[in-house]
Parts: structure tokens; C-alpha cells; sequence
């Protein structure tokens, strides 16, 4: 199969970015034909599948990017008409060049849209940013339904997303497939990783005189800095569990709008052990997980939780909210849940887990149940049967 794979953003810095390139390298090593089509603000990096960039310096998001804090909410009619004429354009030049048998675009939203224009069958992976920004922009209703009224087939990778889907958007059942997110073995898996030298060579001279040794707990948090996030609510959380844990770390990975508001908030909380290392490299985010005690994943809104799957990969347990589509996969065999916006609960079953060596009873265990249930194989072997029963079946 030839199938041309379509993103509003990156191949990093965004789940559905890291979701595109699994796809493609997948489908490579699968023996299909592949071209990626994203926007972004340079050259694509070196992967083992064609990229084709449509350049936007700012290109807008749906809360914020690494890359970019612009947002699709900013835009003026005008640079909407523009944004979706690019895609339109783009996808018309790799249709007649490329010529797939099928495209796969991300969101059900501007791109999707402009993938509809062509007599080729599409599919459209709802990620549930896509809904938060047709709840949150109404000048992109139309064309949002437009775009999910004509794929063959909608993907969700949540139930929540699921739900959603069919709430907003009128799709008949028949019409949706559930497929799990994944996520990347040969990156996120149980490492041995010095604690100490990774933690100096990310934090120099702000932890040269805190002694690091095997009994430091760490509390790791990786995601994008906005208030959907909850980054709020784990340093509130730091506040109480600090003073139960000696020596605590909590380090927290990612950038974002809320940035300079967060650690106004941690100064203001007299915390002793955050620090922001910024946005990081998957494969350093792995060596975070491997030597953190727990993973903290306290979202507001969560539509799948790529990042807890990753942590549980790397043997450490996760502790989230409640939300979204987190309780699909989190459980007292893995980690804990605690009830959304609850901050104190948070720092309970964080002094808890970190008493009890939660990590050293749930770990391993974690580990193998991230690749029995969220491995790349199985959700590529899902996508593979739903494209080639479109092309068979025209559904």
C-alpha cells in the first residue's frame, strides 16, 4: 500500500506528532510506501521515510507547542483561508506525485478537511485536542464536520475520544475504530541509568551540593506547561509531600505558555526540590522515567496519556487523575488514580507510594504490561487491517 500520512504539526513535541511518526516508520519497516506531509518551523529532522514540510514560523496549535505558542484561535479569516489553502495545495501536489492509495491525516480538523477534497479514500485519527478546539472555536465547526462526515473511518484512541467523537460529530458506530495509543519500544523500556550523573549533567550548578545517592525519590512530570496539564496541582501536592520526604526531587520536563507562572508559583510556595529542565529528547525523557520513583500525570483534561504508557514501559509506576482516558489503563497494579483537581489526594498517594517502594512491588510488572497492551506491533497491525478493508470494502 502507498499511504500519505498528514499532520498540522511536527514529528516532535506533540503526541500526535510522535502518533504520525510511529505510523510511518511502522508502515516502512511493514514493507508499504510512505510520505509524511506536517507543518513546521524548519527543515524535517532525518527519518527513515520522506517528509514533506509546509514552512509556517508560527504555526498555530491547540494549546501550545514546543515550537510555536501561536494557537488556531488567533488566527484572522484571512490567515485561516491561507492555512487551509496550503494543506489543500500540498496534499494535491503529493496525490498527483505520490499517488497513494489512501491518507491518514491527524484530527479531525483543517487538514483532515483539505484531505477530503480528493478521490482517494481518507482516514482521520481523532486525538482529542481536536475536540477540545471545536468546543473552544466555533468558526470551525463546518469544516471539522465536514471532514468527519466524509473519512471512511474515524479513529479514536480513547474511549473518552470515543465518546466524544460521536457525541459532536453524529458518527454512526460502524463508522469508528477504538485503537489504544502506543508507543516506542526501542525508546522507552527498564534501563540501568546513573541517577546522579544524569541529574548533574541536566541541572549543573543548581544541584552540585544536594546529595544524590540511591535513596533520593524522584518525582517526574513530562508534558506540555498549560493549565490542562495540572502542573499547578503537583506543585500544591510538592508543598505537603516534601515535608513527609526527605530530600524529595521533583523535576518536571516540558515547555509552555504557563512557564515563568509555574515557577512564580513555586517560589511562592517555598518549594526546596522542583526543578524545570525544559523541553527534552524522548530518549532523555527515558532516563528520566527509569531513574524517577513515580510518574505524575495530574491532567485536567487527558484524552489518552501518552506519557503514562511511556513511563509504565520504563518499569515506574504512574499516579493520574482521573480524567479522560487515563483510568482506560492506570490501576492499582500499575499506579493510582486520585479524583481530577484534587491536589491533596495527589500528595497523599504520592507520600504513600514513595513510603511503601512503590516502584520496587509494581515496576516490572508495569513494564510488561505497557508492552503486552500499548506495543507499536499491535496498533500497526489494527491500522494496516482497517486501511486494507477500506481499499477492499470501500468501509
Amino acid at each position: 500500500m502507498r499511504i500519505l500520512l498528514v499532520n498540522h504539526f511536527p514529528l516532535e513535541g506533540s503526541g500526535s506528532g510522535v502518533y504520525t511518526k510511529n505510523i510511518a516508520s511502522q508502515l516502512s519497516k511493514n514493507g508499504h510506501e510512505v510520505k509524511v506531509i506536517v507543518v513546521d518551523n524548519e527543515p524535517a529532522g532525518n527519518y527513515d521515510f520522506p517528509v514533506r514540510v509546509i514552512n509556517n514560523y508560527q504555526f498555530p496549535c491547540f494549546t501550545t507547542h514546543p515550537k510555536s505558542n501561536n494557537t488556531f484561535y488567533n488566527l484572522s479569516p484571512q490567515e485561516m483561508n491561507d492555512y487551509l489553502n496550503d494543506f489543500i495545495t500540498t496534499i494535491k501536489e503529493e496525490v498527483n506525485k505520490f499517488k497513494p492509495d489512501l491518507i491518514h491525516s491527524q484530527h479531525i480538523w483543517v487538514a483532515a478537511y483539505a484531505s477530503s477534497h480528493y478521490n482517494i479514500p481518507y482516514v482521520v485519527t481523532a486525538h482529542g485536542t481536536d475536540i477540545k478546539g471545536y468546543n473552544k472555536d466555533k468558526r470551525y465547526h463546518n469544516i471539522a464536520q465536514k471532514a468527519a462526515k466524509r473519512a471512511e473511518k474515524i479513529i479514536t484512541i480513547s474511549r473518552q475520544v470515543h465518546n466524544d467523537v460521536r457525541k459532536h460529530f453524529q458518527v454512526p458506530e460502524e463508522r469508528l475504530e477504538l485503537i489504544l495509543n502506543g508507543f516506542d519500544e526501542k525508546i522507552f523500556k527498564p534501563m540501568k541509568i546513573n541517577k546522579n550523573e544524569l541529574l548533574k549533567s541536566l541541572l549543573n550548578s543548581k544541584i552540585s551540593n544536594r546529595k544524590i545517592d540511591k535513596n533520593t525519590k524522584i518525582v517526574n512530570f513530562v508534558g506540555k506547561l498549560a493549565d490542562f496539564k495540572g502542573i499547578d496541582l503537583l506543585l500544591k501536592a510538592a508543598k505537603l509531600y516534601e515535608k513527609e520526604i526527605p530530600g524529595v526531587i521533583t523535576l518536571i520536563s516540558g515547555d509552555g505558555h504557563l512557564k515563568e507562572n509555574l515557577q512564580d508559583l513555586t517560589k511562592k510556595l517555598e518549594l526546596k526540590s522542583v526543578y524545570f529542565l525544559g523541553n527534552q529528547p524522548q530518549t532523555t525523557v527515558a532516563k528520566l522515567y527509569n531513574i524517577a520513583d513515580l510518574a505524575v500525570v495530574p491532567s485536567r483534561i487527558e484524552p489518552f496519556g501518552l506519557v503514562a504508557v511511556e513511563a509504565l514501559a520504563c518499569g515506574t509506576p504512574v499516579i493520574a487523575s482521573n480524567a479522560g482516558g487515563l483510568p482506560d489503563f492506570i490501576n492499582d497494579k500499575v499506579g493510582r488514580l486520585f479524583p481530577m483537581d484534587d491536589y491533596k489526594a495527589l500528595s497523599k498517594n504520592i507520600i504513600s507510594a514513595l513510603k511503601n517502594e512503590g516502584k520496587k512491588s509494581k515496576g516490572s510488572y508495569a513494564a510488561k504490561y505497557a508492552r503486552a497492551n500499548f506495543s507499536w506491533e499491535r496498533v500497526i497491525e489494527e491500522l494496516i487491517k482497517v486501511y486494507k478493508n477500506i481499499l477492499s470494502t470501500g468501509r
